[in-house]
């Protein structure tokens, strides 16, 4: 056989074997098809076909005024099944639809949109995604009456797929206090903590796979409904938590620390008002990463020195006229020196003079002194005062308190001195804030509360009520001692420089080296926690502020101004708060009628047509009235719409007139003229607040 032959022989059988391996495929195929095919048709859908999870809509957060901290709103996502419709509905209005389809999305245009859906039409698929960009509810009501998608999923062939977003209307403010849920249910603040109540239900829904890879929703009857998470009604004033807030900011960033925190309760309830924590990024701006606090332990430096007194007054026979010598500031316990801040020491002083200058050496001496041999009976105290377990919060991540015993390792000599003024132990600031409530609360400890009820509409499921820690944390004797010292720390001592005339504030400063791989730093952590008015407590408060930069470095100067700014505040938006003023004298009675305040061409028209003699300086808008002989004198009034005006002997019209020009809330109360005002004249208008007027 010669190589020509050879060849030709091997191509022969190589063109074989490929025409009977062609002719086995088509066996194959036709087998598949038509010996086989319902069978596989079954499989097919099977794998094409599952149950998918339906996820419920997330209950609503609200502030304690009704005012929405969180929410889920409705968005969807378009799709289309392009068989469904007739060809006298498809034809109609395809031009108009993909029109009008061009015009919301601005991504196609009109031939792009009809190209799409006369494919879609062709090729028989039961389903495409309009546009990947989702719509919100008003959208879908508006597309709802279009060409073609006005006859709904079974006329026309339009599917919404609803989607929720959860959405914040005050954006970042308490952001980490309302927290987040994550895909894995991780998550922090309120949405985690009550997440078994906001989650709601989820249902379950038949889907089929089409080609692309996308699921659309098979309508048989077997659909699982979800039902919708609960309401959670805060504490939270979203008024003062905007104030604390934006105080709490404007230290930071004048200072440029680390971070802060602002805590601010309400005495007799427990509840909380404002929580803010604001940390700086490597880029310098704040913003809420962490709860520090609810979750962050930190050594409380002087704040804890009232601590420290009321174990002293209730284990002692202690006076606060005692004399306690601290000598020049500095005072050795072992190897370790005790350092007071003023240079140079406070020499020989009272009990009282030691807690207002807050000196360190003379709180470790007295320790030492009646604990120094029993500190179990000084960690007693510290049980009692409830500092040594956490709270209990509602909020999930508590901080546990870290507080040394004598059976402990690292327990030496200098512990409990060092203990005396805030050093080598850890609490979170909500455990300083519950222990200064609770002075201001007549000794009733109370547990800090930020959720108020749960609810469905107007149903309320579940309501929580105050909780008392501890009904007494010492005796009256002691209560009224440790009262008198936490206003003379701001009459006469470190926060001397946030006294004010209008009300009183009784309360600490705190200043506290950071500890840093063992070693403590000239970095500080400053606080100061009280409450006001001193004399009939409404509020308490903390704040903390880690690592201040620049030679204000003190509780006094850096954290004490930011507790004065929210105080001021809440002071002059609560009348109730307000010590009565004497009344003005503003004209004899039966000589002039009762003309006070308000439009001065109106009341100048009255007074002319009374034949009363009056007075002006100028041509002024707004005026109030001075008896100036027998006649009125017109004093100006000015109105400006960036300060809370003085509407004091206006009539209710123009007053509210003015107030309402300033975007205040004004809430009435009584008849006549306006005698009583919350908020306090000349200062900073916060859009939007109330402010509540008396008339009589």
């Amino acid at each position: 056989m010669n190589i020509k032959k050879s060849i030709l022989l091997r191509v022969r059988i190589a063109f074989l074997l490929v025409t009977l391996f062609a002719v086995a495929i088509v066996v194959k195929v036709g087998k598949i098809q038509f010996a086989e095919g319902d069978r596989w048709q079954q499989i097919a859908d099977q794998t094409n076909v599952k149950y998918m999870t339906v996820k419920a809509t997330r209950g609503n957060i609200y502030s304690d005024n009704g005012s929405l901290l969180a929410t889920s709103l409705p968005f969807y996502k378009v799709a289309f099944d392009a068989t469904i419709a007739s060809d006298e509905v498809f034809n109609q209005g395809i031009d108009s639809l993909a029109l009008l389809l061009s015009r919301y999305f601005k991504d196609q245009s009109q031939e792009g949109y009809k190209r799409k859906l006369k494919n879609a039409r062709a090729t028989g698929r039961q389903y495409i995604v309009i546009n990947r960009e989702q719509v919100g509810y008003q959208g879908k009501k508006q597309m709802s009456t279009w060409p073609i998608f006005r006859h709904g999923r079974l006329g026309g062939g339009v599917i919404f797929h609803k989607v929720d977003k959860r959405f914040r209307p005050f954006s970042n403010l308490s952001r980490r206090t309302i927290g987040f849920v994550n895909e894995n249910n991780r998550g922090a603040g309120l949405e985690y903590s009550f997440n078994d109540k906001l989650a709601g239900k989820d249902g379950e829904a038949l889907y089929q796979k089409m080609a692309g890879g996308s699921w659309k929703p098979v309508f048989d009857g077997s659909e699982v409904k979800t039902e919708n998470g609960f309401d959670i009604e805060t504490t939270i004033d979203i008024n003062l938590q905007d104030v604390s807030e934006t105080a709490l900011l404007k230290a930071l960033e004048y200072h440029e620390a680390d971070y802060g925190v602002v805590a601010v309760m309400e005495v007799s309830t427990g509840e909380i008002k404002a929580i803010s924590n604001l940390s700086r990024n490597s880029n310098g701006y704040y913003y809420e990463r962490y709860n520090y606090a609810v979750g962050g332990l930190r050594e409380p430096g002087s704040t804890f020195k009232l601590a420290t007194m009321i174990a002293l007054l209730e284990d002692t026979n202690m006076n606060l006229g005692d004399s306690v010598d601290t000598g020049n500031g500095k005072y050795k316990f072992y190897d370790n020196t005790v350092t007071d801040h003023e240079e140079g020491g406070y020499g020989t002083i009272t009990v009282r003079e030691a807690f207002e200058k807050s000196s360190n050496v003379a709180m470790a001496k007295l320790v030492d002194k009646y604990f120094g041999l029993k500190p179990e009976r000084f960690l007693q105290y510290i049980d009692n005062l409830e500092l040594s377990k956490p709270l209990g919060l509602q909020i999930k991540g508590e901080g546990i308190p870290k507080i040394k015993r004598p059976t402990d390792k690292d327990w030496s000599g200098i512990t409990l001195p060092w203990m005396a003024y805030g050093y080598g132990l850890e609490l979170t600031p909500l455990q300083s804030l519950a222990l200064y409530n609770a002075v201001a609360n007549n000794g009733k400890m109370i547990k800090p509360i930020i959720v108020k009820k749960v609810r469905r509409a107007d149903k309320v499921l579940e309501e929580y009520n105050t909780v008392v820690l501890n009904g007494k944390i010492c005796s009256n004797e002691t209560l009224a001692k440790v009262r008198v010292m936490l206003e003379g720390v701001v009459d006469r001592g470190t926060a001397n420089n946030i006294k004010n005339s209008h009300y009183k504030i009784a309360g600490k400063t705190g200043t506290a080296q950071i500890l840093e791989n063992g070693r403590y730093t000239k970095r500080y952590i400053t606080s100061f926690a009280g409450y006001f008015p001193a004399d009939n407590p409404r509020y308490s408060a903390i704040v903390l502020i880690k690592n201040p930069k620049g030679w204000r470095q003190y509780g006094s100067n850096v954290a004490a101004p930011v507790f004065k700014e929210i105080a001021d505040n809440i002071y002059s938006r609560d009348i109730d708060m307000h010590r009565p003023m004497a009344k003005e004298y503003v004209a004899e009675a039966g000589v002039f009628p009762v003309i006070r305040s308000g439009n001065h061409e109106d009341l100048q028209f009255i007074c002319n047509e009374l034949s009363i003699s009056n007075h002006s300086e100028g041509d002024q808008d707004w005026v109030t009235t001075e008896l100036f002989g027998n006649a009125i004198k017109w004093k100006d009034n000015k109105v400006d719409p960036q300060f809370v005006p003085d509407v004091t002997g206006m009539t209710l019209r123009d007053a509210i007139y003015v107030l309402e020009s300033c975007g205040l809330r004004v809430s009435i109360r009584g008849t006549g003229r306006v005698s009583r005002q919350s908020q306090q004249p000349g200062t900073r208008a916060l859009k939007g607040s109330e402010i509540k007027i008396e008339l009589g």
